[in-house]
Parts: C-alpha cells; structure tokens; sequence
C-alpha cells in the first residue's frame, strides 16, 4: 500500500475510534493512488448543473480511468463516511448530481482523465444487436459508433448530449416510447458500483434485484460503470410532420390512436409521436415549433377557434433511402386521413435520421450564440394521467400558464405496459399517461413572467392544483425536499425503495443531492 494511503488509513481509524466522520478535506491525502482532482475549474464545474438554481461544491472531484477507480473510492467512502455523486454532463435540474460535503465522480470524458489509460470505448457486438458502453459515455457518442455499422439504439431523449448512466438512471424517454418503452426498457446488462464499493455485473437474471433497482434509480443504489443497449438497424432518412390543432380533444384522441398501433407492422404507424403546447404567440415561431418559415410567420389567431391555446402534433416516419419515397408517401398520406388536425396547418420536411435525433443541438447551438443557453431552468415535467388530462389542459394550459412562458411545452402519451414495473421508476396507474414537461428558461429580460421567481412560483401552483384537483401525477426527474416527500410520490412502491438501499447503499452516501435518505455517516462507523 502506497505511504500516502498508509497515513490516510491510519487517521481513518483514529477517526473511527473517537466517534468522529472523516474530514472530507483530507481526502487530499489519497490523490496520488485515486485520480483526485482539487483544481478550482473542476470544483467550480461539479458545484452547479444545467438547472442554475443549486450549488453545492464538493471537495473534490474524481475523474475515473477505469471501474475500479470508482469502487475503490466508494469503498473508502462507505468505511469512513462521505458521499460520492456520479455526474454525467450535468443535466440535472435541482443540484441532483451535486454534493456538499464529498466527492463527485465525473463520468464523462474529460481533458483531465488519465492519458494512459483512456475510459472503455463503445463496443458493437454486429450478431447480437448491443452495444456495450461506458456509463459516461454522451448518447450522441454511442450513436455515431453504432452507426459505422448500420445499427442504432431504439429508444432516444430528445437531447443526445446526455449521458448513458443519467438518463437510463432516470428513465429515458422521447417520441419512441410509446413503441419501444423508455430507454431502462431497452438495457440487457449493467455494470454497477454498489454503496459498499462492489463492482456487480447484473442482468434480468443475473443480479436480478439491483439490475431492477438502478433502473430508473436515481442513483441511489449504485453508480452505473457500463450498460449494454439494444440496437436495430439504422434508418438512413426521416419524414419529419407537424400539425396543429385547436381543440385538445381532437389532440389527445390522435395522440392515443397512433400510439395504439405500437403492435402493427411498421408500414401502419409512425416511428415517432410527440407534441407540444403553444400558450405564446411568439413561441409558434420559434427554434422548437418554428414550422413555418420566419418569411412567413404564423399567426395564433389565424388558425385558432376562438381560444388562446394550440397543440401542435409531433410524428416522424422512418425510411432508409430515396427509393422509398413512394412508399413512404402512400403510409404516410393513409395515417393523416385518419387524423382531426387543422387542414392548412400540416409542415413536411424530410431530413437525415441523425439530424432529426440531433435536433436540439442545432437549437442549443442558436441560444448559446444569443447568450439564451447558460440560464436557470427551472423545469418540471410531469406524469399525468390519462383520465385527467383533460383537467390538466384546463387548470394549466388554459389556466395558470397565461399566454406567456419561456420555452417549449411538450405533452405526449405514452402505454404503461412498455415500463417494466421491477424497476424502480414510478407511473400513474392507468394503460395511459402522458409526459407533460414545462421546459422553461428563466430570463432577465425586463419581462416579470419570465423570472425565475415567477417561474418557480408556476411550478408550485400547478403542483397544489394537481394535488387539489387529486389529478395523481407523478413526477418525471422527480424533486422533493423531505423523506415524506418521497415517500408519497414512491406510494407502494416506498417498502421497496427502502429495502433496497439498505442492501446496496446501507450508508447512504451515494447521490444525496437527490435528498431522499440522510447520510448515515456517524451511527454506523466502523468499529477497530
């Protein structure tokens, strides 16, 4: 053992043996044997995540050249007490991947990583349709490597610079879903760093409990060091339509159609179905519903029916080469006319599948250039019934939202029994719900309703209107401040969750920005 981890061990257990939690900032001590990194930028990186609104600076960060860097961290931390917090690109909203009092372990890629010895690269295995990956690996990443060999993942988000281990620690969902589930549905095999610092392989079978767990997790059982994703032959081009409607009845009773045929064959659905809510005016033109060209802009009351609110239906079909148009027109025209859409409001384009998967970092690109990018975003995304969605639709879009917000609204359904209930993700209890997600920017551009203070207050009084309203939603990327909390959105399914951190992170020191368990750090130290 080297002399550094020798002094390091030594003052863990004089800590240990006066009853007192090791001092994070000791940790300086192992640097040289874990690839710790003090530096200010690092620090300054892993304090704060793409929602602006939390920060908590850990007191170092861990850039991992391989598996066992990260379990040998966990298991100092789980032997004398501080958290870990596995960060991907720092997506999160609330601080979840933050901690103040510990380490985060920095999954993506980094300049910083070791050099001798890069973190595992994607590897296709072309027979069995997977993908290996590692747990920082971006989406966008796996998909370029996947598609060298024709192949591709079947179920996306809608954002590829996402890490693999965030979002499939979430769920992962986007038009797909209603065909093939979330992403944690589409996973044959995981490696997982467990609160101990146990590297587990785990399978449907294999491991069965933890594989279930880490699932939709939220981190809290485990750190996610290597998944394996199912792949399908990759579409070379899409047919890429919107229309709109004014009326939300028509709207929902199209969503619910075409996610229905989810067991037809491919010539009788489309591959895609998404929308989105327009309560702005301004908002019908731009970067995520601009389908009319800004020469010709698009008035609200030009097509609306009398109401301030519009819907706009979201669906791609899938196609693998210009030979297929013909086809592709015939299915395409044959799905529309079964469809109740505003007639002069349908937008086609067709565009490469990469592109169309891509597409919001098109977008991101135009509002980093504008300054539009590295703003609070206090998000909020939902899961809603499908028997009250209609109160939804009154209460929020027609109610408490107003005609102005900052960013796109999306709402689409999704079927129950594409979610394997085993993992620990939550849903309403119906056949269908929808993802409603507010996904807002708060901005200091003079206008009051676009503050992150009234913003934030929105989002609470659509929350008490739903629990008012007894609406039963349930919380996509799920935020709450007290156990009690969580315990009410995890309901049956609570008894569980409890269980299974006390196998695999009986300390609780893993993910504790997510503030679902206390830390543990002083009732069950070590005894020499």
């Amino acid at each position: 053992m080297a002399p550094k981890l020798l002094m390091l061990t030594a003052i863990c257990r004089l800590i240990v043996i006066v009853g007192l939690t090791l001092n994070p900032n000791d940790l300086h001590l192992i640097e040289p044997e874990i690839q710790l990194s003090f530096n200010r930028t690092d620090i300054q990186s892993a304090s704060s995540d793409f929602g602006k609104t939390v920060t908590q600076s850990p007191v170092a960060v861990l850039h991992p050249s391989s598996p066992t860097d990260i379990a040998n961290l966990v298991k100092l931390a789980y032997e004398y007490g501080f958290a870990v917090s596995a960060r991907g690109h720092g997506h999160s909203i609330n601080g979840q991947a933050t901690t103040a009092n510990g380490v985060v372990v920095q999954m993506t890629r980094s300049p910083r990583s070791p050099v001798a010895a890069p973190l595992p690269v994607p590897v296709v295995n072309e027979k069995l349709m997977y993908v290996d990956v590692w747990g920082g690996e971006l989406w966008i990443d796996v998909l370029k490597c996947t598609l060298t060999y024709g192949l591709a993942p079947k179920s996306w988000t809608d954002y590829l610079y996402l890490s693999v281990g965030g979002t499939i620690s979430n769920a992962g969902i986007s038009g797909q879903a209603f065909n093939y589930g979330p992403q944690i549905s589409n996973v044959y095999e995981v490696d997982v760093v467990t609160g101990k610092g146990e590297l587990v392989t785990c399978t449907e079978d294999q491991n069965s409990e933890l594989f279930h767990a880490v699932l939709g997790g939220l981190g809290q059982f485990g750190i996610i060091t290597r998944a394996r994703i199912a792949l399908e032959p990759s579409p070379q081009r899409v047919r890429w339509i919107r229309v709109l409607y004014s009326n939300f009845s028509s709207f929902t009773h199209d969503q619910e159609y075409l996610i229905s045929l989810h067991g037809q064959p491919n010539s009788q659905k489309f591959d895609y179905v998404e929308g989105f809510v327009i309560v702005d005016e301004g908002l019908i033109n731009n970067w995520r519903s601009s389908f009319f060209s800004p020469s010709n802009p698009v008035k609200i009351s030009s097509v609306s029916s009398g109401g301030n609110v519009l819907y706009c239906l979201e669906i791609t079909k899938n196609y693998y080469h210009h030979s297929d148009l013909e086809t592709v027109n015939q299915e395409v025209d044959a799905l529309l006319k079964k469809l109740n859409y505003i007639p002069a409001s349908v937008f086609t384009t067709d565009l490469p599948y990469v592109d169309f998967l891509d597409r919001v970092h098109t977008a991101e690109l135009k509002l980093r250039s504008k300054g539009l990018w590295d703003v609070p975003h206090p998000w909020l995304n939902l899961f809603v019934p499908k028997s009250r969605i209609a109160d939804f639709d009154q209460g929020v879009f027609k109610g408490i939202l107003g005609n102005k917000t900052s960013g796109p609204i999306l709402i689409y359904p999704m079927n129950k029994n594409k979610w394997d209930e085993e993992t620990s993700v939550v849903t309403p209890n119906e056949d269908v719900f929808y993802l409603v997600a507010l996904l807002r920017s708060a901005l200091q551009n003079g206008e009051e309703a676009l503050t992150l203070e009234r913003l934030s207050d929105e989002n609470r009084r659509i929350l008490k209107f739903c629990e008012e309203q007894n609406i039963g939603i349930k919380q996509y990327l799920p935020h709450y401040t007290t156990q009690q909390e969580w315990m009410d959105h995890y309901g049956e399914k609570w008894p569980q969750i409890y269980k299974r951190k006390m196998e695999f992170d009986p300390r609780h020191i893993l993910a504790m920005g997510q503030r679902i368990f206390e830390p543990s750090f002083t009732s069950t130290m070590k005894s020499w």
